[in-house]
């Protein structure tokens, strides 16, 4: 069997003219109860190596699960947002494998009777086109203990001289969010690959059922791809490239396996249907173990778990609660705002959106907001390698920053030194502008007295302007800002200038 080394790849351009790809999603989603799924065990993170298990979560024998009502609740919740059917009646299921932190060796979870099914998100690329990924199926499950290889380089299992199991975080509950084949996206997969994912968490969030963070492995993708050639209607060979933890690598992760694909099916090699690794310093995937298919798991319904029926009546009462959703959210602020698609997209690439949101629920106009927020502080947060959220300074006092500028009593460039102050951690604004004396002067005697002395100063300045020349007067402001310390009202300052020397705007 012929297979391509990890670094044998053709152009993406190549790739494409010859090969349409297929995609397919699996997403994993933590949820945020505080209990297990089938038990009453802490999911509180941080906590000491297998300090939060029990018999149930362990797999003793004559440990009985009971099923957690918040999860059933949070899976509805999911299905419902992403438009699926929601099943009258499901069971769960026994996945059979042997993992090492798979304690049971066997993973409750759910195969042809899933919560949801048959659904659908709308998601934006780029450049503000919609993409549809229909939904195959939302299902409930646990998550698995973590290992810890210990003495390698890689810090996987080759190599290492011994692994450390925790059993803390088996049996936290998941939802599995699988995507029907998706076709038809061409050059654009791994964009709208990205752009799902991202889309799924923004709406798992709103929904308030997990954090899903991705870095903590809260939400985890599972890349499915394969490709078939130009014109044909039959789906290739599948690799499945595993937890992918970051929307920048489900991207490159996508691309990565066109390319190996496209190198292997032109090179008249075979693809392995396998799962894969993908390595965030490369940018590549290896090969990692040949992929089980479903027969492989001999599931078999849970005997020791009932069956869940969710009432239409409860189902329609979750419907009616449903949170705006994100698209529809973003659509109506860009309206409200007066932005374009584009501007829309700069501010959620930057994580700006809430935070643009909750300043100007706390007074601030949706201008100001958004210009403080995509400039001094997108700055700030670059150039200290932090995002915005993880900034020293609240959407509340970002607003009273705005609501001093508007009162008159700073400018914006004591409004950026205001910034500055707080980020440095040297108090609230007003905090901040008593302690540097960053006021604007609004004394009429103390600016009248500048002015008169940038006028004396610069008498040539001075006749030019009498002459008619009213855009010299922009050098008698400086001065006058000069002098001031950048704290007059620059505006104020230009009317007392041309009163001083009789000459009108025009």
């Amino acid at each position: 069997m012929t297979t391509t080394t990890d670094t044998d790849l053709v152009s993406y351009e190549d790739a494409l003219a010859s090969y349409d790809p297929v995609m397919g999603l699996e997403v994993h989603v933590e949820l945020g109860t505080a209990t297990k799924m089938f038990c009453g065990c802490s999911t509180a993170l941080g906590a000491e190596p297998n300090s939060q298990t029990c018999p149930t979560c362990l797999g003793l024998p004559g440990a009985l699960p009971v099923v957690n009502a918040t999860g059933v609740e949070s899976a509805v919740k999911i299905g419902l947002a992403l438009n699926c059917e929601i099943a009258e009646w499901c069971r769960f299921a026994r996945k059979n494998y042997f993992y090492p932190d798979m304690p049971k060796n066997f993973q409750t979870s759910q195969y042809d009777e899933p919560i949801a099914f048959d659904g659908y998100l709308d998601v934006q690329l780029e450049d503000g086109e919609t993409f549809r990924v229909e939904i195959e199926r939302a299902h409930m499950e646990e998550d698995t203990g973590k290992s810890l290889h210990v003495g390698g380089a890689t810090g996987r299992i080759h190599g290492a001289s011994h692994s450390l199991l925790d059993y803390n975080r088996a049996g936290i509950p998941l939802i599995e969010i699988v995507t029907k084949p998706i076709v038809g996206a061409g050059e654009r997969a791994p964009e709208v690959a990205r752009a799902y994912v991202r889309e799924l968490r923004e709406l798992i969030r709103a929904l308030g059922v997990s954090e899903a963070r991705m870095e903590m492995g809260q939400m985890r993708c599972d890349v499915n791809l394969s490709l078939m050639p130009k014109g044909s209607e039959k789906f290739g060979t599948r690799s499945e490239t595993k937890n992918v933890n970051s929307l920048r690598s489900v991207e490159r992760a996508a691309r990565f396996e066109i390319q190996r694909h496209a190198a292997v099916l032109s090179g008249g090699g075979t693809i392995v249907q396998e799962t894969r690794h993908f390595h965030e310093d490369t940018g590549s995937t290896t090969s990692g173990r040949v992929k089980e298919e479903a027969e492989d798991y001999r599931y078999f319904p849970e005997p020791d778990l009932v069956p869940v029926a969710p009432a239409r009546e409860w189902v329609e009462e979750l419907r009616a609660a449903l949170p705006e959703l994100p698209l529809v959210r973003r659509n109506r602020l860009r309206e409200e705002w007066g932005i374009s698609g584009t501007d829309m997209q700069a501010i959620l690439n930057a994580g700006a959106l809430d935070l643009i949101v909750a300043t100007i629920d706390a007074g601030a106009d949706a201008a100001s907001a958004r210009k403080w927020w995509m400039g001094e502080l997108a700055r700030s947060a670059n150039e200290s390698g932090r995002t915005l959220d993880e900034l020293a300074i609240t959407p509340e006092q970002v607003a009273r920053v705005t609501a001093l500028v508007t009162s008159g009593d700073l400018n914006d460039k004591l409004a950026r030194q205001v910034i500055e102050g707080v980020l440095a951690g040297e108090g609230t604004p007003d905090e901040v502008v008593e302690k540097r004396g960053l006021k604007v002067v609004s004394d009429e005697g103390a600016l009248t007295a500048a002015v008169d002395e940038a006028i004396a100063g610069n008498p040539g300045v001075a006749d030019k302007i009498r002459g008619g020349k009213v855009a010299a007067a922009g050098a008698l402001v400086g001065a006058v800002m000069k002098a001031t310390r950048g704290q007059a009202d620059a505006a104020r300052v230009k009317e007392l200038i041309l009163e001083k020397l009789g000459v009108g705007e025009g």
